[in-house]
């Protein structure tokens, strides 16, 4: 049964470009811009078409699927590809300019963080409030509310203002909220990610029962191992268009085929905003191929810079920032670590070189994860960047796919020690 038809859609923002004032204005320069303006049809003219510059932006065109009630969808894309903004539209909270989105069933949405909630009330209260909306009776939400306080761990903040509540204690009641009142479409943005890893897990484990009792669920990551892991389909985004709908490992492998190499960096400008929680926050994740030839091709003889940014919001602390090199399979394929270094608040940077000649061909992704005292993850990006390595030979006649994750080179002699064999 499909429980999701979404028909031709497309979404248009309209950006303003207002100019500035070259500088502050004392008296004299504001009483003779409104002496201009009340009495001079010039003026006010030049000063309309300066402030009414107008430019239209599509976030989505002519998007459609159909979604059957129990599936599992996840959908990828780099930043800007208009996930969010489909998902926004899927929920209702913002209509699409042209098309249609048919739904069957109540919908229950994860997005931003603190969205659905109303913050002067308490924990308690936006829990009842979030099944009102979803049209649930008083009697189904007291059924479901220790599992939902249980699962988020707020016991303790119940009875606060969730204005008072950190980012991660908003993700963590949402999420139980949204995943305990039994909507029958799931709805879930990369807000998953200020959350730990451990946390994580557990949302992740939670989908997948909520899968399994025949709910339909839409899962917005840049955790493709996560995506391939949860869901039975995919959705490919670029540019605000839908570029393959299908099964996971056919939608993942195109996707995966069709990573720009000049797209090697995340980056995030402002901390509210970046993947994180309480204590660090992640600005940014770089890799800068220092390439062999004016082609910008990068293959396995290429060397990687990687640059990582991350700000520290704890007074004081002990930090290194892990890497994991995964291959598209999410095995690691190796880890390494940078040393520990005393932290006080600010920005804080990481750099590394894998040499030519280490990787073989392939896609990647690295992982990054943030550790205090040597010994407690505080964070972690399951996929930040996707390499893609092509392949490179010389003086080579077999080409056949090469085994291995890597193909260092290491010193290796070969000689022959006799010239006879023995009858």
């Amino acid at each position: 049964m499909t429980i999701i038809q979404v028909e031709n859609i497309s979404k248009k923002y309209i950006i303003d470009h207002q100019k500035k004032a070259r500088g502050p204005m004392g008296f004299r320069d504001v009483f003779s811009h409104y002496s201009k303006m009340a009495f001079n049809g010039a003026y006010r003219r030049e000063v309309a078409e300066a402030s009414n510059e107008k430019e239209e932006f599509w976030a989505l065109r002519d998007v459609s699927f159909d979604i059957t009630a129990g599936d599992r969808v996840g959908i990828v894309g780099h930043n800007g590809a208009g996930k969010s903004t489909l998902l926004k539209v899927l929920s209702r909270i913002t209509e699409p300019t042209t098309g249609r989105v048919t739904l069957k069933g109540r919908v229950a949405s994860l997005l931003e963080v603190g969205t659905g909630f109303h913050p002067e009330l308490s924990g308690r209260e936006n829990i009842y409030l979030n099944g009102a909306i979803l049209g649930m009776k008083k009697e189904e939400i007291r059924r479901q509310f220790d599992a939902i306080v249980d699962f988020s761990g707020t016991e303790k903040f119940l009875d606060t203002p969730v204005k008072r509540y950190s980012s991660g204690m908003y993700v963590r009641l949402g999420f139980a909220i949204a995943a305990h009142l039994e909507p029958e479409i799931m709805i879930i943005d990369e807000v998953l990610a200020v959350g730990d890893a451990e946390f994580q897990r557990k949302c992740l484990g939670k989908m997948k029962d909520v899968s399994d009792s025949g709910r339909t669920i839409l899962f917005v990551s840049h955790n493709l191992t996560a995506v391939q892991s949860l869901c039975n389909k995919a959705i490919f985004m670029q540019k605000g268009r839908l570029i393959e709908y299908g099964e996971t490992g056919h939608v993942m492998g195109s996707y995966m085929n069709k990573v720009s190499q000049t797209e090697l960096v995340q980056e995030w400008e402002n901390p509210v905003t970046a993947p994180g929680n309480d204590q660090v926050r992640l600005k940014r994740v770089e890799v800068i191929p220092d390439y062999l030839t004016d082609q910008r091709r990068l293959d396995t003889r290429t060397p990687l810079t990687l640059q990582f940014e991350f700000w520290n919001l704890l007074e004081k602390a002990d930090l290194n920032l892990s890497l994991h090199f995964n291959a598209i399979s999410g095995e690691t394929i190796f880890n390494i670590a940078t040393p520990v270094i005393h932290c006080k608040q600010g920005l804080v940077r990481a750099e590394t070189t894998i040499p030519g000649g280490f990787l073989n061909d392939g896609v990647y992704t690295l992982s990054v994860m943030i550790v205090k005292d040597m010994a407690t993850p505080i964070f972690q990006v399951p996929e930040t960047v996707v390499i893609k390595v092509e392949d490179f030979r010389e003086n080579v006649a077999w080409y056949g796919k090469w085994p291995g994750a890597v193909r260092p080179r290491f010193p290796f002699s070969i000689q022959q020690v006799e010239e006879e064999v023995p009858a």
